[in-house]
C-alpha cells in the first residue's frame, strides 16, 4: 500500500464521517479531509497555505454564480418571473406540450447563467412548482421535471461550471462550448419533460387555471413590457460580449449585476439591503462545496493523490475507459459533481481527447453533462433534495425513482456522444 493511497483513505474517510455521522455540510466536510490528508502527508506549515491557495481555486466561479444569484433574485422580486409565467401559460395553454417545454427552459434558465443545479431548483424551481401542480401534475412528477431541467440546465450553455473546472484542469481555454453544450442538453429537455408531464398535463384546463394566476397576471399588466428589459439586457449582453466579441469581454459577473440594477427600476420595488443577503445565502451551499472542493483537489494535487488517480485511470484497458467514466464520475459525484470533474473529469478527458484523438471541447462538453447526475446521487444530492424540498415530496427517493430512467437515457446519449466526439465536432 503506497503512501499516496493511505493518504487518499484518510481524506475519503475523514470526508465519509465529517458528512454521514456527523452530518456536516458537503463543503465542511470536504475541507476537514483536505486538512487531514495534509497533515497525515507531513505538509507541516505549509498546510495553511496550500489550504487557502486551494478555496480561492474557483473564485472566479463563485463569484459568477453570486453575481447571478442576485440577478435571479431581483427578477423574481420586480415580478419578471412571474410575469413570464404568466404570459407562457396565457399564449399557449392550448398546447400543453409547448407549454411544459418553455416551463422546462424556464426551469433550466438559472442554471444556464450559473452553472449550478442548486440555483435552478431553488430560483425557478420553486416558481414552477405552483404552475406545474395547476397543470395537473403530482408533486412527484413535477419534483422529477425540475430535478432533471437543474441537471440539463447546469450543463447547459452559455454557463457550465463543471466544464470550466475541467479547462482549468488540463489548460483549455473555455470558448466554442455552446453548440456542443446545447446538442448535450436541449434535446434531452424536451424528452425528459414530455416523458414525465404531458400524459397528465393533455388534460390542462386553463379556465380552472386561470383564479390562480391572477396576481402574475396584475403583475404583466401593471408594469407591461418593462419587466423583461433585465432579461433582455442580460441576453443582449451576452450576445454582444460572448458571440460577437464585438470588444473586451467584461465578464459574466459584471453582466449579472448590469443586469440586476436595471431591474431595480423595472418592477416592483426591491429592498437591496434585503435582497442581496438572501441571494447569497441561498448560494452560500454550493459557493461553499466549491471552496472544499477547492482544497480538496489542493491538498489531493500536492500529496501525490490526484497523480495517483490519474495514473490508475491511465492503466484500465481500453476496452473499459468508456464503462469507467460512465460509472466512477456519477458515483464520486456523490461527494460533489464539482470535485469529480476536477478529480475524475480531467483524467478522462485527457484519455479521450488526446490519446483517442477526440475533439477536445465535445470531450469536455460530454464528460460534464455525466458529472451533472452527480447532484442526483445520494448522500449530497443537491438537485433531488432540493426539489423534494420545494415540490413537499417527504421523501427524496421517490424522486430518484422517477428519474432512473431519464437519467439512464441522459448517461447513454452522454457516453454516445463522448465515444463520437470528431463526429459530432463536425456539426459546428
Amino acid at each position: 500500500m503506497t503512501p499516496y493511497f493511505i493518504t487518499f483513505l484518510v481524506m475519503i474517510g475523514i470526508f465519509m464521517v465529517g458528512c454521514f455521522a456527523a452530518k456536516l455540510p458537503v463543503g465542511v466536510a470536504m475541507m476537514l479531509a483536505a486538512l487531514g490528508g495534509a497533515l497525515e502527508a507531513g505538509c507541516g506549515t505549509d498546510t495553511l497555505r496550500f489550504m487557502v491557495e486551494g478555496e480561492f481555486g474557483y473564485v472566479d466561479t463563485i463569484m459568477t454564480i453570486a453575481c447571478a444569484m442576485i440577478f435571479m433574485k431581483v427578477i423574481e422580486d420586480s415580478g419578471a418571473l412571474d410575469a413570464l409565467s404568466s404570459l407562457i401559460i396565457e399564449k399557449f395553454h392550448r398546447f400543453p406540450a409547448v407549454l411544459l417545454i418553455l416551463i422546462m427552459l424556464i426551469i433550466m434558465f438559472p442554471g444556464m447563467i450559473t452553472g449550478s443545479s442548486t440555483a435552478a431548483v431553488l430560483s425557478a424551481g420553486s416558481i414552477m412548482t405552483p404552475v406545474l401542480t395547476l397543470m395537473g401534475l403530482d408533486a412527484v412528477t413535477a419534483g422529477s421535471i425540475i430535478a432533471m431541467g437543474a441537471l440539463l440546465g447546469m450543463i447547459a450553455p452559455p454557463v457550465n461550471t463543471a466544464a470550466l473546472i475541467i479547462c482549468a484542469g488540463i489548460d483549455v481555454p473555455y470558448v466554442g462550448f455552446e453548440g456542443p453544450m446545447a446538442l448535450l442538453t436541449f434535446p434531452l429537455a424536451i424528452l425528459f419533460v414530455l416523458m414525465l408531464g404531458y400524459k397528465q398535463a393533455r388534460h390542462l384546463d386553463y379556465e380552472k387555471l386561470k383564479p390562480a394566476l391572477v396576481q402574475q397576471d396584475a403583475i404583466r399588466k401593471q408594469y407591461g413590457f418593462r419587466i423583461y428589459l433585465p432579461l433582455l439586457l442580460l441576453l443582449a449582453l451576452m450576445i454582444f460580449f460572448k458571440v460577437f466579441k464585438v470588444t473586451t469581454d467584461i465578464g459574466m459577473p459584471l453582466m449579472f449585476l448590469i443586469s440586476a440594477l436595471s431591474g431595480m427600476f423595472t418592477g416592483k420595488k426591491i429592498n437591496i439591503l434585503e435582497a442581496v443577503p438572501a441571494a447569497i445565502r441561498t448560494a452560500a451551499p454550493v459557493m461553499g462545496i466549491l471552496m472544499g472542493v477547492g482544497m480538496f483537489i489542493e491538498v489531493m494535487t500536492v500529496t501525490g493523490v490526484r497523480g495517483l488517480v490519474v495514473i490508475s485511470c491511465l492503466r484500465l484497458p481500453h476496452a473499459l475507459w468508456l464503462l469507467a467514466a460512465a460509472i466512477s464520475i456519477p458515483l464520486f459525484g456523490a461527494v460533489s459533481s464539482y470535485g469529480a470533474c476536477s478529480v475524475l473529469g480531467v483524467p478522462f478527458a485527457m484519455i479521450f481527447a488526446s490519446i483517442l484523438g477526440g475533439d477536445t471541447v465535445v470531450v469536455l462538453a460530454a464528460i460534464s453533462l455525466i458529472a451533472s447526475l452527480g447532484d442526483m446521487m445520494p448522500p449530497t444530492a443537491l438537485a433531488g433534495l432540493f426539489a423534494a424540498q420545494v415540490t413537499g415530496v417527504k421523501q427524496y427517493t421517490l424522486i430518484l425513482k422517477r428519474c432512473i430512467i431519464p437519467m439512464a437515457i441522459l448517461l447513454a446519449y452522454a457516453c454516445f456522444i463522448l465515444s463520437n466526439s470528431k463526429m459530432v465536432a463536425g456539426l459546428f
